[in-house]
């Protein structure tokens, strides 16, 4: 279950998470279950981030940071990734139909 500060600060958009990331690094933001579908991430710092089971269906996540993140059954369906990083990233049952992913 994601840790409702982490989601409320998220929910404020990406400028203000990652100053909090910036201030935070040795925390790993647990997103868990969370419903982000349609959310705009674009350029997040979701770094080590726990997103399993999270929906970001049709969320825009171009330019986000997502290196080492766990998105373990996630939506992300139509899910907008262009020029994400998606370096050691784990997808095992994750649905990326329609995902753009240039």
């Amino acid at each position: 279950m994601a840790n409702w500060r982490h989601l409320r600060l998220l929910k404020k958009g990406s400028n203000v998470w990652n100053s909090w990331r910036a201030n935070h690094l040795d925390v790993q933001p647990n997103l868990s279950g969370a419903n982000l579908s349609g959310a705009c991430l674009s350029n997040a710092q979701l770094y080590q981030a726990n997103l399993c089971r999270v929906n970001l269906a049709k969320a825009r996540l171009d330019g986000a940071n997502l290196t080492e993140a766990n998105l373990s059954g996630a939506l992300l369906n139509a899910a907008h990734l262009e020029w994400a990083n998606l370096v050691k990233i784990t997808l095992s049952g994750a649905d990326l139909s329609g995902a753009n992913l240039s």
